[in-house]
């Protein structure tokens, strides 16, 4: 397969006029071609986008109890140009955990869609304090051996931890040898955020949410993230969790190679108002999703219509799409293999029109899905 004359955002994620040369799976080269291919000269060609914290979407949940659900995700996601994700479970007992991370291992080389690259693991070990719409009566302490169990399971590519309960640096030091640590649903301060971050937590769970923020006379845990150089902050982009001024200034000071965008999406995601589930309780969608009391409860979004909002937010086209690309990537090391146009990696491909607003064309692996 050879894609032609397309606009090409490539390895420095620059435009370039090019084909690109897919052979089997794999980006062959990405060089003009002699041989004949499919002419796309008025679409643009960019690295398919990897969501890396999905709970849900299409009336299916990572937690469900469903063995089809996670298929039923891979599909629709890849209709949005996401092309991998992982997708992500919720605090809940460790019986039921390990049923879910046993279908999501089921389906993993099967997908006919987005395919899987292991499990975002955002719960049971949380802060009571901050713990949003997850169900308080499953928070349970960090426990390296309950991670290890489930990542024999299923692969874990992030684990979310609250870094000021007990045992949580213990684990944090433990667990970054297995997964991307993350820090997420925390009362915690600046000062045992930095704690923290030197202890192995590399990566902050949906920044703002669920934490605290940057203030006069506290930086509080945005602050430590802010503050350290080496870790990668998830965003909602969807216009609601956080206003389009914040995202402005929090990509200004993260910069192009450290902010993550996610859609933190539930069940709820392309389906009609109503009521859903999310961890075994009623989320109400009119908009947007939210507990019965108001809390915010994930997402109805997805990481097409996050990030043609982050261009109409004034960020920079590079700094947005190396933020669904190469970053979630780089979050839970999968940069090798996709997450930008390059020879030998995947042909992991999303088709657009010049000014990104319809989807063309989603190549997944060399196959093409949409």
């Amino acid at each position: 397969m050879i894609i032609k004359n397309a606009t090409v955002y490539g390895a420095d994620f620059e435009p370039r006029k090019t084909d690109i040369t897919i052979d089997g799976e794999f980006i062959k080269s990405v060089a003009p071609s002699n041989l004949d291919g499919e002419d796309f000269s008025d679409f643009a060609v960019l690295p398919g986008f990897i969501d890396i914290h999905i709970h849900g979407c299409n009336m299916a949940d990572t937690t469900d109890g469903n063995a089809d659900s996670v298929a039923k995700m891979s599909r629709w996601l890849a209709t949005k140009g996401v092309t991998s994700f992982c997708p992500t479970t919720m605090t809940l007992p460790e019986s039921y955990l390990e049923e879910c991370f046993g279908y999501a291992a089921a389906t993993m080389g099967k997908e006919e869609g987005a395919y899987i690259h292991g499990i975002n693991m955002e719960g049971p070990f949380i802060s009571h304090t901050k713990k949003g719409a997850q169900a308080g009566e499953h928070i349970v302490a960090p426990d390296i051996e309950m991670l290890g169990k489930l990542n024999a399971i299923c692969p874990v590519k992030l684990v979310d931890v609250a870094p000021e309960v007990d045992g949580a640096m213990n684990f944090i030091s433990k667990a970054k040898n297995i997964c991307t640590v993350s820090i997420a649903h925390t009362a915690a301060d600046y000062a045992t955020g930095i704690e923290a971050i030197k202890n192995g937590a590399k990566h902050a769970t949906h920044l703002y949410n669920a934490m605290n923020c940057l203030t006069s006379r506290e930086a509080g845990m945005v602050g430590a993230v802010m503050d350290s150089k080496d870790v990668m902050a998830e965003l909602i982009c969807d216009g609601v969790h956080i206003c389009p001024a914040t995202l402005r200034i929090t990509f200004a000071v993260l910069g192009e190679d450290r902010t993550v965008v996610i859609s933190d999406a539930l069940m709820a995601a392309g389906m009609p108002d109503g009521e859903y589930m999310l961890g075994g309780q009623k989320v109400y969608k009119k908009s947007d999703a939210r507990l019965a009391d108001g809390t915010l409860a994930g997402s109805v979004t997805n990481l097409f219509d996050e990030f043609n909002n982050l261009l109409s937010y004034g960020i920079p086209l590079k700094q947005a799409l190396k933020s669904v690309s190469i970053n979630p990537a780089k979050a839970i090391g999968a940069e090798k293999m996709t997450g930008s146009i390059e020879e030998n990696k995947y042909a992991d491909l999303l088709i657009t029109d010049k000014d990104f607003k319809e989807i063309k064309a989603v190549f997944v692996k060399g196959k093409r899905i949409v």
